[in-house]
């Protein structure tokens, strides 16, 4: 089985390596130009103005598309494992793969539409993202504890059910409140008022 896709392990440390440069890089341009205060801004308010906002839209295009081939490999590496120990439906591996593949072309969404630009595409594209994303790895550590102990072992998949319920824990809040704001600006000052529903 470890010959099966040979040379494909870098593809998720690079798709963690470039996401975390495109966050961190568009961060610093935007702190450094002044454009958010550095104290924890949200990510879509360190891609809204240029310089940095062509910088984000481009890595967090590349780390969309990066997302796709991770978990395209991902499938197949199930797929084949599938073959030997029949663990999963094989149609529950390609409805994860589909709910993933959404996530990835909400990322894409997020990144091309600015925050403010066209704010109602971009808050669908996250939604789409982060929901998708939410439920893709849910999804993934029950195929991963169906696998169990051939596959996986129980460490993993409890560290990757974890993460999930830390996803779905923060995923509430984050619909929550981006529900009762309306982001028109970035910068506001003492006593403006705030727009909300």
């Amino acid at each position: 089985m470890l010959c099966c896709m040979p040379g494909v392990a870098f593809v998720p440390a690079l798709l963690v390596s470039w996401s975390s440069a495109a966050f961190i890089i568009s961060y610093a341009i935007a702190v450094l130009e002044g454009h958010v205060e550095p104290l924890v801004p949200y990510i879509s308010d360190t891609g809204t103005k240029p310089p940095e906002s062509g910088v984000f839209g481009f890595m967090i295009n590349i780390s969309a598309l990066l997302g796709v081939i991770t978990m395209c490999i991902r499938y197949l590496l199930i797929e084949k494992q599938n073959e030997s120990s029949r663990f999963v439906r094989s149609s529950c591996n390609m409805f994860s793969l589909w709910i993933g593949l959404m996530g990835c072309i909400g990322m894409g969404i997020v990144a091309t539409f600015q925050e403010l630009a066209v704010p109602s595409v971009h808050d669908i594209g996250a939604l789409v993202a982060f929901g998708s994303g939410v439920v893709y790895i849910t999804l993934q550590s029950i195929i991963s504890y169906k696998s169990c102990p051939q596959w996986n072992t129980y460490f993993v998949c409890h560290v990757r059910m974890a993460i999930s319920v830390i996803s779905c824990i923060a995923f509430i809040p984050m619909i929550v409140f981006a529900s009762r704001i309306s982001m028109t600006k970035i910068d506001w000052t003492p006593g403006e008022k705030v727009k909300s529903y």
